[in-house]
């Protein structure tokens, strides 16, 4: 199995070496830190010869913009630099279970459209693909672009996945996607990379920053955190020295598969018995309450409940989050994260929710990991998963790894 590849660390596009290739350059204005050639020459240590020659390369392949801005002095402006957002696109598909969420986004993250596709019960790919791929033809279409402008696709599932092969390899979640290669079904809207990651992982992705976005004050906050997706399954992604953690076969994380106590005797849908899902995840709940006589088809029927103040709804959530926080304070006290970051759709019901979590959490992990520990709603809400594709693909199609490779290949 080929493992995914490493994203470098938050911090290090900040700097480059001395001998900074044309890739790092690159990331050096994404990122903001350098947005004119003497700012280059001062973070890189090259000579403006040099830098100029990068600076070319990547101004020829339409990837660097060039403009002038003011002097404060009245001197003479300086040329600023700035990544051509419309050098080309990339496609984001976040599967879920019951809901699919795709976008079209230029090379800054901006989305040029989305559509969300709605399902009852999870499909298989051989009827969710065809949909994907018609819905991802229809907004290039509208947009007046094609797939030759693509550059990369993010995708992500539930479950454990094969990056190399772009598979699902064990996902309790999705019924049928296991050895699907799931490359094939998009080439008919690209011929560009396609980068596959799990639900979990992506999530933690999109709370790190962009590189060039005004979220700055969020990169030390979430260089160490743990993000956990709380919905119809339970899974945390995992967030150390700024860095995504994936494990050795890419399975790190599978926390709503971890034995708990109050889950003994129970079967989970994963074929074992005692996990945490039997009694915490959004499937779980779900079942509890229709044994009830509730009329709830959904995670997402129990949080509205609880958001329109059911005492029985916002119990079960409550109950949920101590339950998920007990199991959490293991990875709590040995990782000590400076936030745990919460999404999914259990986020919908963030202070119930969250209470329960810091109940279980606080009670069982070791004062020192809590002692400045935060507790905190995802950004973008119910948009999390497929901002995170769209960064997967992103931060995987203009790594300088990758920039420096297409400025290699031959013209044509």
């Amino acid at each position: 199995m080929t493992p995914a590849p490493t994203p470098a660390p938050l911090h290090s596009l900040t700097a480059a070496p001395a001998s900074a290739t044309a890739g790092e350059v690159l990331a050096l204005i994404r990122s903001g830190r350098a947005a004119t050639r003497g700012a280059l020459g001062r973070a890189t240590g090259l000579s403006r010869t040099a830098v100029n020659a990068r600076l070319t390369a990547l101004a020829e392949a339409g990837l660097v913009l060039e403009g002038e801005e003011e002097s404060a002095t009245g001197g003479r402006p300086a040329t600023t630099l700035v990544l051509n957002r419309d050098a080309g696109l990339v496609l984001a598909v976040a599967v879920g279970r019951s809901r699919s969420q795709l976008s079209v986004c230029s090379l800054d993250g901006t989305e040029l459209a989305g559509v969300s596709l709605e399902e009852e019960t999870g499909p298989g790919p051989d009827v969710l693909m065809p949909l994907v791929v018609d819905h991802l033809e229809r907004m290039l279409q509208d947009l007046g672009r094609t797939g030759a402008e693509v550059r990369g696709v993010g995708m992500s599932l539930a479950g454990t996945v094969d990056p190399g092969r772009a598979m699902s390899v064990d996902s309790p979640a999705l019924t049928g996607w296991d050895g699907v290669p799931l490359t094939p079904w998009l080439r008919r809207v690209t011929d560009a990379p396609v980068m596959l990651d799990n639900d979990m992982r992506v999530m933690a992705l999109s709370q790190m920053p962009l590189a060039g976005a005004e979220e700055e004050a969020t990169v030390q906050e979430h260089d160490d955190a743990l993000v956990l997706k709380a919905s119809t399954g339970i899974g945390l992604g995992i967030v150390a020295d700024g860095r995504l953690v994936r494990g050795h076969r890419n399975a790190a994380g599978e926390l709503g598969h971890v034995k708990v106590p109050a889950a003994a005797g129970l079967r989970c849908r994963c074929g074992e018995t005692g996990c945490l899902e039997t009694v915490a995840s959004g499937w779980a709940l779900v079942e509890r309450l229709r044994a009830e006589g509730e009329d709830v088809d959904h995670v997402r029927d129990l949080v509205a409940a609880a958001g329109r103040g059911s005492g029985r709804a916002r119990a079960v959530v409550r109950e949920a989050g101590r339950h998920i926080g007990e199991a959490l304070a293991a990875a709590v006290t040995v990782l000590n994260p400076r936030t745990v970051v919460v999404g999914g759709d259990m986020a919908g019901a963030f202070d119930t929710f969250s209470a329960g979590l810091r109940e279980g959490l606080f009670s069982a992990t070791t004062a020192l990991a809590g002692r400045d520990l935060q507790v905190l709603p995802a950004a973008y809400g119910d948009r999390a998963g497929v901002v995170g594709c769209v960064r997967l693909a992103l931060e995987s199609v203009l790594s300088p790894r990758a920039v420096d490779a297409a400025l290699a290949r031959p013209a044509g």
